[in-house]
């Protein structure tokens, strides 16, 4: 096991593994490290999820707790996984008004354009599902937002 990891985070991680370890064998499926990551209230990128194993098809690779340990400690230590608070500090550089809002098309444009590149139609549900209505001027709360997409569940 990860010798760096605080028995808290070893409990929290048997424990998140066990809810993603369907058959009840101790493995859980190599497609599911990335949410079982995000369970433990991390933020890997999908370029993260593959290097650590992660596989895009299910039943390819099944791993055991001893070996999900190591991948845990190098993503929680890992600091391009931004936290709330760096998101809030990125959406107040487009806040203009310092009044808790953006105008809704950068917030598009910079999901567009920015880290890890989404198409339109990938887009469109998340920011449906995730952002208030446009006021008359374009402009949306940003805070609600976050919090919203941080909380998403894929």
């Amino acid at each position: 096991m990860a010798a760096d990891l605080s028995a808290r985070d070893v409990e929290r991680v048997k424990f998140a593994f066990s809810i993603y370890d369907f058959e009840g064998n101790g493995t859980m499926d190599a497609y599911y490290i990335g949410d079982c990551l995000r369970a433990l209230n991390l933020n890997p990128t999908l370029a993260v999820i593959e290097k650590a194993g992660g596989k895009e098809k299910r039943k390819e690779k099944m791993i055991k707790v001893d070996e999900f340990m190591p991948i845990f400690a190098n993503v929680k230590k890992d600091k391009d996984a931004g936290s709330y608070e760096d998101f809030m500090e990125v959406l107040k550089l487009y806040d203009k008004s310092e009044n808790g809002t953006m105008m809704y098309a950068e917030l598009e444009h910079i999901l567009l354009s920015l880290g890890e590149r989404l198409e339109k139609t990938e887009l469109e549900p998340v920011l449906k599902e995730c952002c208030d209505e446009e006021d008359e001027d374009g402009f949306i709360p940003y805070e609600p937002f976050l919090k919203r997409i941080l909380s998403y569940k894929v």
